[in-house]
């Protein structure tokens, strides 16, 4: 079993920047793709980022490449997402989420989840 607690969020205009933090805890944290998705109210949930368990390997979103980064301490058990100039569109309830083998973009291939932490953009 593995637990995650995301935090960091929060409210900002357009333009800041703000780091998110997903702790986790449980199986071992070095063995376990990570990623983080997003759902905005009425919405799916969409990917947003992810990294391999070694943090070789990150993928981003189209929406977020270039503002966003993906990171990991597998010595802190934390994964952290980097985000830089933000925008109105990027508001949102984050989660991160976990999962053995490859990294994948698709929500239900994730079997651990965090509660969320949420991000405001005001523009």
């Amino acid at each position: 079993q593995v637990q995650l607690v995301e935090s960091g969020g929060g409210m900002v205009q357009a333009g800041d920047s703000l780091r998110l933090s997903c702790a986790a805890s449980g199986r071992t944290f070095s063995s376990l793709a990570m990623a983080w998705f997003r759902q905005a109210p009425g919405q799916e949930r969409e990917f947003v980022a992810s990294i391999s368990w070694n943090g070789i390997t990150t993928t981003y979103a189209d929406a977020v490449k270039g503002r966003f980064t993906i990171s990991r301490d597998n010595n802190k058990n934390t994964m952290y997402l980097q985000m830089n100039i933000l925008k109105p569109e990027d508001t949102a309830l984050y989660f991160c989420a976990a999962r053995t083998g490859p990294t994948v973009r698709v929500a239900g291939s994730y079997r651990y989840w965090g509660q969320g932490t949420q991000v405001a953009v005001s523009s």
